[in-house]
């Protein structure tokens, strides 16, 4: 197997490492390159290097200045992951601020609900996969709006006639574009599709929300490539893993040869406990969650000359797997 190295070079100063992680890599001003163990990183028993672009002599190096590329000594040898899985919102698209949560509100506008949620109210309800499942645990604790029904199953048909329309609302604004694609996501699938890489998306929202996404976004010639998992495929939603085995089952694929790239801690656990390696691009809600279980963070995935990482980084991540 090639042996590889990898490469993270400084260009900006804005950090998202741990603690723990900003005390292994504190620059040393006697060296280009600081050997660093990558368990500190990403896990894995080996090392990497981190080479500065240009002299510093104090300060902490932090992980989202860096761009990883990893390059084997034999391009023909390079691992590929099986599929490349994407969660949608905050990763395909960063739509929860602008995006679900206006067209919530929107919802409850027009339904005349009294119901308003603010930034920082829906920050903390992201925490609960699925819109229904938000909307319902929301209701149980602060209590129902008077024109709601009462019976269980009427409040069921309720919710779901609300998501209904929060889905039309949402799917207008993407319909018109209004919310860009984030950094590196074009880049990032269509280097997997042109190496035979199965490319999903899976993710807890609506499926018909989460389809107008990657058609109008990504374009008709992408779409017809890619294979989505949403909504109510799977009974139980993430943090469960279930919607990422379906789709390594679905695909055929073994789940430890996929690289899941989520935004979130709840996604982070799915795809860990479906046996997934997981690379985090945080988003706007989930920049201060905990993520020292993932297998590497950054800031976006990004395109050249701000790109971050690439397919060949993905692949790096199941080749250190082999490493003893």
């Amino acid at each position: 197997m090639a042996a590889l190295t990898t490469i993270i070079s400084t260009s900006s100063s804005s950090s998202l490492l741990t603690k723990t992680q900003h005390s292994l890599l504190k620059h040393n001003k006697d060296h280009d390159h600081v050997p660093v163990p990558s368990s500190s990183f990403m896990g894995t028993p080996t090392t990497i290097s981190l080479k500065s672009t240009r002299p510093r002599t104090v300060g902490i190096v932090s992980v989202s200045s860096f761009r990883v590329s990893c390059s084997a000594a034999s391009s023909s040898s390079t691992v590929v992951p099986s599929a490349l899985l994407f969660d949608c919102d905050g990763v395909l698209v960063d739509t929860e601020k602008d995006g679900h949560r206006i067209s919530f509100n929107e919802t409850f506008q027009e339904k005349e609900l009294g119901v308003t949620w603010d930034v920082d109210l829906y920050g903390e309800l992201l925490k609960i996969g699925g819109g229904k499942e938000r909307m319902t645990a929301y209701f149980n604790k602060t209590g129902w709006p008077a024109n709601a029904p009462t019976g269980e199953q009427e409040r069921k048909d309720f919710i779901a006639s609300l998501h209904k329309r929060k889905t039309e609302l949402f799917m207008a604004l993407i319909e018109k574009k209004l919310l860009p694609l984030r950094p590196g996501v074009a880049k990032l699938i269509d280097q997997a599709l042109s190496q035979g890489v199965n490319v999903a998306v899976c993710s807890t929202s609506n499926e018909k929300a989460v389809s107008a996404i990657v058609s109008f976004l990504l374009g008709p010639e992408r779409a017809e490539k890619i294979k989505i998992f949403a909504g109510d495929v799977v009974p139980r939603k993430k943090p469960d893993p279930a919607i990422y085995l379906l789709a390594a089952s679905t695909l055929g694929v073994e789940p430890s040869r996929c690289v899941v790239v989520e935004d979130s801690a709840i996604g982070l656990a799915a795809a860990k406990g479906a046996g997934m390696k997981c690379i985090i691009t945080k988003s706007g809600y989930t920049k201060d969650e905990d993520f020292l279980n993932a297998d590497a963070v950054f800031d976006f995935i990004g395109d050249p000359p701000e790109e971050r990482f690439d397919l060949a980084f993905c692949g790096s991540l199941l080749e250190k797997q082999f490493v003893s």
